[in-house]
């Protein structure tokens, strides 16, 4: 097998999974922007702690 058979076979499982994922939104009529505002704002993070800590 040479790299580029390598690649593609390490790569086609998250394309069909993405195509997969963007034909269930469209059936339901879902978009990513009403997605975003269900799942709320966005967490702060603290200065120091913001590695590993959100809030």
């Amino acid at each position: 097998m040479n790299a580029f058979e390598v690649f593609a076979i390490y790569l086609a499982p998250f394309v069909v999974i993405a195509i997969a994922i963007r034909l269930l939104m469209k059936r339901h009529a879902v978009d990513l922007p009403d997605v975003q505002k269900q799942a709320g704002s966005a967490p702060k993070r603290r200065f120091l702690l913001g590695a590993w800590r959100s809030d």
